[in-house]
């Protein structure tokens, strides 16, 4: 009976045993992933709100979620790879109109959104996991920590599962995002080359922590160190040093996750300034070893992280003028401070200082163009207008100029942007919203030889690097810490919510 037995097990065995492996072959986890990004100036003028989020189009569903930027399709494609993830993607905004020029995002907008992920995670079943692309320098009128609330109100209707979070450098967080989310990455370059690779480590990461094979566990620091953008540049020191430690950490322990956010100053937010988030397996100890490592080596880099100083409008156009004579063209001149783009205190130096053979790239002036389009100028047209110099209250005075029309129509999913050349070869570049100005691509299209231009001025703290640097392209670069707002002297700075301890706001004290 004993035998029999037996033999009719080891004949169903194998049958059993297949039953197993096909169902944990089809055994699969439901990924929820959605975004909600936006790095907001609190200084500027207009606030952020749902028709600034809708300019673009109503919100992303479904299958436009998954493909929304650099961090997600990282994490889509790598999921992808394995069998058991299965992705979900939430209601999303889109980026909003103007970008970081626009100021304290409305709570009526923060609501309506985070409302619509919820609802989409109630909605469409149990979820195994989260992802969210956040920024991590949003700003909310009446909501101190925005993306730990984000994090908090969905946590409310999936429980206990693992959220991950990736996070922009710039970002504003402390160990209140680290309390309610399970694992958080940081991208570690600036220009932002590695958020698809982050996408992918955290994809990487999900599914071993839903396989049972890693458990997130986090240390959070605060070094107490607030920088102007325009010095967080991953191409120079310290900030090159600081992200290269990190990934030294991350080659010599295994498992280990090293994040640094360098902060965004332009915010007045309670958790403004460097971050650093370490995430282990399953290992306090040696997460919290690391994390004070890391926050020490930062501290004793903050004199040269946040105690430069840059050249002024009239000393940084006189430099970039005796650059011209020496032979290193064409000159960068990085006006990063402007945050709406309609500062004209560059230009008006430029002209006062007779340079000759430059092009603003851009100013950012809707009145102007509008002026043109009632005037029904076209190109070749001789134009008179008044440029720049109203948006804010440090965006100087309007430049008077006369010129010819080179260009004057659509660019991109921008309104017409209009090209005025006038004086000894010089451009203006006129765009209806903030342009920074990364790559030579507008040059191009616009039909500008920027190789044969002298002195480039462009919108942009550090992005610009990627596309006039790291090619080869600059002869110098002169940044200048023109008035506006975002100035690296972050000492003429009016906050009002910041922590009192910050170096080196401290130091004025």
């Amino acid at each position: 009976m004993i035998r029999t037995s037996i033999k009719i097990l080891l004949i169903f065995l194998p049958f059993f045993l297949l039953s197993c492996d096909n169902e944990k072959e089809t055994r699969k986890f439901k990924i929820g992933v959605a975004t909600f990004s936006h790095e907001t100036c609190t200084f500027c003028p207009a606030p952020t709100g749902i028709e600034e989020f809708e300019y673009y189009g109503p919100p992303l569903q479904g299958a436009e979620v998954l493909a929304a930027g650099d961090y997600i399709e990282g994490f889509v494609n790598q999921a992808s790879e394995f069998e058991d993830l299965e992705l979900i993607g939430l209601t999303s905004p889109r980026d909003s109109k103007g970008g970081s020029s626009g100021s304290w995002i409305t709570q009526e907008a923060f609501d309506k959104y985070t409302a619509l992920m919820a609802k989409d995670l109630e909605e469409k079943g149990s979820f195994d996991g989260l992802y969210l692309s956040l920024h991590g320098a949003m700003a909310v009128t009446g909501i101190p920590k925005p993306e730990a609330e984000i994090v908090r109100r969905l946590r409310k209707v999936v429980g206990d599962i693992p959220i991950f979070v990736t996070l922009d450098l710039h970002a504003n967080e402390d160990h209140e995002l680290t309390d309610v989310a399970n694992a958080v990455l940081i991208i570690k370059r600036y220009p932002h080359y590695d958020a698809y690779l982050q996408g992918e480590r955290l994809a990487r990461l999900m599914n071993l922590t839903l396989n049972g094979k890693y458990k997130p566990t986090m240390a959070t620091r605060k070094p107490g160190i607030i920088t102007p953008s325009v010095f967080q540049g991953t191409g120079v020191s310290p900030a090159m040093e600081i992200m290269e430690k990190a990934r030294r950490i991350e080659e010599q322990y295994p498992g280990v996750y090293v994040s640094v956010a360098f902060g965004f100053a332009y915010a007045d937010v309670p958790d403004v300034g460097a971050t650093i988030m370490i995430i282990t397996n399953n290992d306090q100890e040696r997460a919290d070893k690391i994390a004070d490592e890391m926050n020490n080596y930062i501290w004793m880099r903050r004199f040269e992280f946040a105690g430069k100083k840059l050249p002024k409008t009239e000393e940084g156009v006189r430099l970039s003028i005796e650059a011209v004579k020496e032979g290193k063209t064409p000159v960068i001149v990085a006006d990063h401070s402007d945050r709406t783009g309609n500062s004209s205190h560059i230009l008006a130096e430029l002209i006062k200082q007779h340079a000759k053979n430059f092009c603003m790239a851009t100013i950012s002036d809707i009145k102007a163009i509008n002026q043109l389009t009632e005037q029904g100028k076209n190109v070749g047209d001789e134009v008179e207008l008044s440029i720049g110099g109203y948006e804010d209250e440090f965006a100087g005075k309007p430049v008077h100029i006369k010129g010819q029309l080179e260009y004057f129509d659509k660019l991109g999913r921008s309104d017409k942007v209009a090209v005025v050349k006038f004086g000894e070869n010089n451009r203006v570049i006129l765009t209806p919203v903030l342009n920074q100005v990364t790559d030579a691509r507008i040059f191009t299209t616009l039909g500008i030889d920027i190789k044969s231009l002298d002195i480039i001025v462009l919108k942009s703290r550090v992005h610009f690097r990627r596309g006039f640097y790291e090619n080869g392209l600059a002869g110098a670069i002169i940044e200048v810490d023109a008035p506006g707002l975002g100035p690296a002297d972050l000492t003429t700075i009016d906050y009002k919510n910041i922590p009192d301890n910050l170096y080196p706001l401290s130091q004025k004290k």
